[in-house]
């Protein structure tokens, strides 16, 4: 018998399984900043438990928060993100604070929910204390009633970002005789402030100080000639908006320097 190819429309192809980029981002974020999984710990304060349920919705096969290292643990000495539900009730005030002492730093508290955001319809109870931040302080809130797991996800995400942030933080200390260096020191001070300031009347603050700057830096031109470094400045210059600045910044010049207006 005769080999009989398959016509090519009834031959099955296997799809294959790509990843979301915002998923990559977080594990690249896991690998590279942090190395190492995250532990959760949930603490219960007096809620009604329909953030629980969407809690525990979020860590199982449907959602999987493990697939960014996002696990539950047991105990808050070996958390590092402490996941607060619930309003703060007089019965649950000292162990929600042995919680938080008990785990180790630098550790973040993420309050879940509306109860444990604001209180929630808890808040005027004669036995709730109100929200998480009105005891310890709060990272991340996530508000809801109770927040899905498309929510939780998102806010976990938000409290990896700051987590990688105090991992590797540093601090510096100024050393004795230490001093900060000036930018554009060989200018008159008040040529720079009025400079600066009419840069960010037009521009704004941010984007005043950025045009501001490249403009100070063409005024240190190698062969002397400064006016000619200015125009050659607007004129490869090609944001009309940007060129407009400058040239409001070199009549400034002209006025205080060079005396030609």
């Amino acid at each position: 018998m005769a080999h009989t190819v398959f016509p090519e429309r009834l031959q099955a192809r296997l799809d294959p399984i790509t990843v979301d980029e915002k998923v990559k981002e977080a594990k690249a974020a896991l690998l590279k900043h942090i190395k190492r999984s995250i532990y959760i710990y949930r603490v219960d304060c007096g809620g009604c438990n329909g953030c629980e349920i969407e809690i525990f919705g979020t860590i199982t096969p449907i959602f999987d928060t493990e697939r960014f290292g996002i696990k539950n643990m047991a105990s808050p000495r070996h958390a590092d993100i402490l996941v607060y539900t619930g309003a703060v009730t007089r019965a649950m005030r000292l162990p929600a604070l042995r919680a938080y002492e008990g785990a180790p730093d630098p550790k973040l508290v993420v309050s879940y929910g509306a109860c444990g955001c604001t209180g929630g319809i808890f808040h005027d109870n004669y036995c709730v204390w109100g929200g998480t931040d009105k005891l310890i302080p709060v990272d991340i809130y996530i508000p809801g009633c109770p927040p899905s797991p498309a929510q939780t996800i998102y806010g976990f995400a938000m409290a990896l970002g700051i987590l990688g942030q105090r991992l590797h933080e540093t601090h510096l200390h100024q050393a004795e005789g230490e001093q900060a260096p000036l930018l554009h020191n060989h200018l008159p001070y008040k040529m720079k402030v009025e400079l600066e300031r009419e840069a960010r009347i037009l521009s704004g603050y941010r984007y005043g100080r950025e045009l501001v700057n490249r403009f100070m830096d063409t005024l240190d031109a190698p062969d002397g000639d400064v006016l000619g470094s200015v125009n050659r400045l607007i004129t490869n210059e090609d944001d009309p908006r940007k060129v407009e600045v400058f040239s409001e910044l070199k009549d400034i010049l002209e006025k205080k320097v060079v005396g030609m207006r």
